[in-house]
């Protein structure tokens, strides 16, 4: 699928350094740069809470953005987003310049499709799980997908879908190129049962397993049990 055009607006600054960025962040901005593209590194800064609303959607961080620094629009691509350990912040953000005519390498989310109309999907003891979230590309910045549809609606149980299988948009192309070496697997389509008892397996160990009683009630110590003499 294209990328939709996403905005986003900025300004520049001119106060670099921990303590600037730490009165922006305490302002409700966030300290960030542009940089590549044949310019030089700009030091910017974001609104906060559009920009941690915008952040919640795959887009932002595999899409192009339009960025207008001080109403002067550029195109860039997120390349670091540093967040607060514990918090609802974002400390920083990397932005890379990109150009018309030059590739660009992105990783770009799957989405998997049509599963409950899949033979998997219709049977209760099956359970379809992706094995990959997204991939490695290569591609000129008008042919970036927001995302990379597999469709699941022919996978059966015990199915395999592998990376080779994946179909992508014209002018995509994988950053490592499939081979019998690097095919890995995107869906699998198990049955439940069998994964229940291969976790069952992992976490309880043969040797861990403790000896089951076979009868009768605990050996009398010596002496107990025994009539007393009359």
């Amino acid at each position: 699928m294209a990328s939709k055009e996403h905005k986003l607006t900025a300004f520049g600054r001119k106060d670099e350094g921990k303590g600037a960025s730490r009165r922006l962040r305490h302002a409700g901005r966030i300290p960030a740069v542009v940089y590549g593209g044949g310019a030089d590194p700009v030091s910017i800064e974001l609104e906060h809470e559009p920009t941690w609303l915008a952040q919640m959607n795959d887009w932002f961080y595999s899409s192009i953005i339009t960025l207008a620094v001080d109403g002067k629009a550029q195109q860039v691509l997120l390349r670091d987003m540093q967040r607060h350990p514990y918090k609802q912040i974002i400390m920083h953000l990397d932005f890379q310049r990109v150009k018309a005519g030059e590739k660009i390498h992105v990783k770009v989310p799957l989405h998997f499709i049509n599963i409950d109309e899949s033979p998997a999907g219709k049977a209760a003891d099956v359970s379809v799980t992706s094995e990959l979230n997204d991939l490695d590309i290569v591609c000129l910045p008008k042919d970036l997908p927001e995302f990379i549809e597999v469709d699941l609606g022919n996978i059966a149980a015990g199915d395999t879908v592998y990376l080779a299988d994946v179909k992508l948009p014209s002018g995509v192309e994988l950053s490592h190129a499939v081979s019998e070496e690097h095919n890995p697997a995107v869906a699998v389509a198990r049955f439940v049962k069998e994964e229940v008892e291969e976790e069952v397996a992992e976490e309880v160990p043969a040797d861990d397993v403790p000896a089951i009683d076979q009868g009768g009630d605990e050996a009398a110590p010596e002496g107990e049990g025994e009539s007393k003499g009359e």
